[in-house]
């Protein structure tokens, strides 16, 4: 471990440089804390900085908006590098070793990805890296949206903790596409499609085999979490459907729906279409509760995903919170800051006003803050924050 009271060795992310990001042209920033605070007004670039850091996990921007918008006016490409602590911490550095990664995006859509200065064979590898978890507006679809949102939040804590999941997933997607395809023809070669039936049923068996183990050790840390966050939804339960008929095996449900299946196209049961439920007193949340009560729950499955990968010795993953004074009250807003310390998470928050984070945050002393003005950033260092200690 590093030596007590050493903030370098709780951090995920050391250095990071950008260009070409929306009105980001070139910033530096190389004193990165365990809390980094990103303030000034609307349209300044402060979520920009987010999505910058979320490239470099994700090969990909959070806003889910098209590449053209994300890279600056007039340039050809975005790119972002940054030096990510990876591995056990060591006593002489305090940190863990450190990986240089780095993500090009081109106008044409092409993705060129470097970690230690070579060539990524996936964005999987990139993800491996450097685990990331935002909280936004757009986190709450999480619940009100589409069950794809609620796949990919369930996937990406089996990856994080489940080593044999992501080649059964990709055995999965390839077995899916060519049982498909085979099905979309007038005339069907049925030992062809015994064998893609065959080897999709092994596939899907064990991708919802690791998920319903992963998802048994998520209950109870949402729980605990919630009953921190919001007392009064005691009786807030997480439902898991596989989808398919839970009495029967994954075999059996594609053998009785082979007729359906040929019929209409395409596969119709399987992990594709699972889901999670959150439900409140036996309905979903999403019809029930406040649209404050949602935001905690949204955070509530944020903050267990990351708790149980570092209890799972899995390391700890990054936060991006976008504009937290507007989604959560002071209150709630402490609540959520107090448990995101406790797990020495590092996080980069963006808001309006320094004070809005200071006020909520329960140790200044973690804080390094960013005034964001145009596309300009200048590190300030308030009184207090020197001091350790606040007003």
């Amino acid at each position: 471990m590093g030596a007590p009271g050493d903030i370098s060795s709780l951090l995920a992310l050391k250095h990071l440089q950008i260009q070409n990001i929306r009105n980001l042209q070139h910033v530096r920033l190389v004193e990165l804390q365990r809390v980094n605070v990103f303030f000034g007004r609307n349209g300044a670039g402060k979520t920009s900085i987010l999505e910058a850091v979320h490239l470099l996990g994700m090969g990909r921007s959070f806003r889910g908006s098209s590449i053209r918008s994300l890279i600056s006016h007039d340039a050809q490409s975005c790119t972002v590098y940054g030096e990510v602590s990876v591995g056990e911490t060591t006593h002489e550095t305090g940190s863990g070793p450190l990986v240089t990664l780095g993500v090009q995006r081109e106008l044409s859509g092409e993705v060129q990805i470097k970690i230690a200065g070579k060539p990524a064979r996936s964005i999987a590898q990139l993800v491996e890296q450097f685990p990331l978890q935002v909280i936004s507006a757009d986190s709450f679809d999480l619940l009100t949206g589409a069950p794809g949102g609620r796949r990919q939040y369930l996937d990406w804590g089996v990856f994080h903790v489940e080593h044999r999941f992501f080649g059964e997933w990709q055995r999965f997607q390839r077995c899916i596409k060519q049982r498909n395809n085979l099905l979309r023809r007038g005339k069907i070669d049925d030992q062809e499609l015994s064998v893609w039936t065959r080897d999709l049923a092994a596939a899907g068996a064990a991708i919802s085999e690791y998920r319903k183990a992963y998802f048994q050790l998520l209950t109870s840390r949402f729980k605990t979490i919630m009953r921190q966050l919001a007392p009064s939804l005691e009786d807030l339960d997480l439902r898991y459907r596989q989808g398919w008929d839970k009495s029967l095996t994954y075999a059996e449900a594609l053998e009785h729906g082979v007729h359906s299946d040929i019929e209409q196209g395409y596969t119709h049961s399987g992990p594709q279409r699972a889901d999670i439920r959150v439900l409140s007193d036996g309905h979903l949340a999403a019809d029930t509760l406040s649209r404050g009560q949602q935001k905690l729950v949204v955070c509530g499955l944020k903050l267990a995903q990351g708790q149980l990968m570092a209890e799972m010795g899995r390391g700890k993953c990054t936060y991006l919170i976008d504009d937290l004074p507007s989604e959560l009250d002071k209150q709630h807003g402490e609540l959520v800051c107090g448990l995101l310390a406790s797990m020495e998470a590092q996080v980069f928050i963006t808001c309006v006003h320094r004070q809005d984070i200071i006020s909520v945050w329960p140790s200044s002393s973690q804080i390094a803050m960013f005034h964001v003005e145009q596309g300009e950033l200048e590190q300030e260092y308030p009184d207090f924050l020197k001091s350790g200690t606040k007003n």
